[in-house]
């Protein structure tokens, strides 16, 4: 009986066609089951990444970029992404102590240039690393959009930004923390907060982003959308890409920082999140580019303590994917709701930003955002 044998070619050619194919199955699998997604939390656009084996494999976007326009929202369009912006300004410090320039055990007074002080426990020191950790017994009680709120020379009532607890026995996320540690990225660096995380994060890895509204192209701006619960609708919100230019003209380095909200204040789209996440995945090297070294990066992701998730504008969650450890940072701002996270040791990471929904939360996750990142695990990393 005469053996049937088929040209390499023509098999090689066969199981890519078979490859093709099944992937073509799994993104309709994975497109479907976010539509129903969705429509479940009446959202607005969904735009999604996926890394596996550091590469980009998926990315998508779904619903609309502008209701009142009927525009499509697209992979290039940009977002405010809310706190997950604090991760940037984090790596600019890890920068910065990495080139001895400061320690993460300075005196954040020193710092500043004003006290930081709890009044209730006068002689304990506020660290760096308690604010870059939310253990600096500070709140948001005063507000945070201005550093007034906890100068003493400049609020009469700055004793209320500080907890009963002393620092670094306890832990309350604050957005003050971050919109200060820009401003000493700005007094150590000489350059302007924007500046700062442009040159040395973002050029490098050639990402298309930025905390200054003026240095981008309005065009991408995705209109964020915040949900009203008693009526089932939503408004617009335009204030997320105010390009405050009169404050700007005005600028005072080290003091008017959070003008760009250190604390919130990134736009990028889902797709150079997910290459800045790569980053991180890898400890501080994209594509064979250096921004941290591989010990700061590490000190980022490394929880402070065990009684809370967080690290240094990083946590470190096991119910997020139910029995897995991920690294990352969520976002909710003006009706965004936004997820980064990643494995460092599996090499996988998944990006879910969506402009507007009904914001329904489980166990501290918006469950739009977690239904999605478990889509997308289940049907393109597990």
């Amino acid at each position: 009986m005469n053996r049937i044998t088929f040209p390499r070619y023509l098999l090689c050619a066969f199981l890519l066609v078979a490859q093709s194919f099944y992937g073509f199955a799994q993104n309709a699998e994975v497109e479907n089951e976010i539509q129903d997604i969705m429509k479940k939390y009446s959202a607005i656009g969904v735009s999604v990444a996926v890394v596996k084996q550091n590469k980009i494999i998926y990315t998508h976007s779904f619903g609309l970029k502008n209701v009142e326009n009927n525009i499509p929202l697209t992979d290039q369009d940009i977002f405010r992404i809310a706190s997950i912006s604090k991760s940037f300004s984090a790596t600019s410090i890890m920068q910065l102590v990495e080139a001895g320039k400061l320690s993460l055990d300075t005196d954040f007074s020193d710092l500043v240039g004003f006290k930081v002080r709890n009044p209730k426990f006068p002689e304990t020191v506020i660290t760096l690393k308690m604010m870059l950790s939310h253990r600096s017994s500070l709140n948001d009680s005063q507000g945070y959009l201005k550093l007034d709120v906890i100068n003493p020379d400049k609020n009469p009532e700055w004793a209320k930004c500080y907890n009963n607890y002393e620092p670094g026995k306890g832990y309350e996320y604050c957005n003050l923390n971050f919109n200060l540690i820009g401003t000493v990225i700005e007094k150590i660096s000489g350059e302007r907060f924007d500046n700062y995380v442009k040159n040395h994060l973002l050029k490098p890895m050639g990402l298309y982003a930025g905390y200054c509204v003026d240095s981008l192209d309005a065009n991408r701006f995705v209109t964020l959308y915040e949900y009203h619960n008693d009526t089932k609708t939503f408004t617009a919100a335009p204030t997320a890409y105010a390009p405050r230019r009169e404050e700007i003209k005005n600028y005072v380095m080290g003091y008017s920082t959070p003008i760009f909200s250190p604390t919130g204040g990134m736009k990028i789209s889902a797709t150079d999140l997910a290459k800045y996440m790569t980053m991180h995945m890898n400890y501080g090297n994209y594509n064979g580019i250096k921004i941290m070294s591989k010990k700061h990066a590490k000190l980022m992701q490394t929880k402070i303590s065990e009684e809370e998730d967080y690290a240094m504008a990083m946590r470190s969650v096991e119910d997020l994917i139910p029995g897995l450890t991920l690294k990352g940072h969520t976002g909710s701002a003006y009706g965004l709701y936004s997820a980064m996270f990643f494995n460092p040791k599996e090499k996988y990471g998944i990006v879910v930003i969506t402009n507007g929904c009904n914001p329904i939360y489980t166990n501290g996750y918006c469950d739009l955002i977690q239904a999605s990142v478990n889509s997308l695990y289940n049907n393109l990393i597990k």
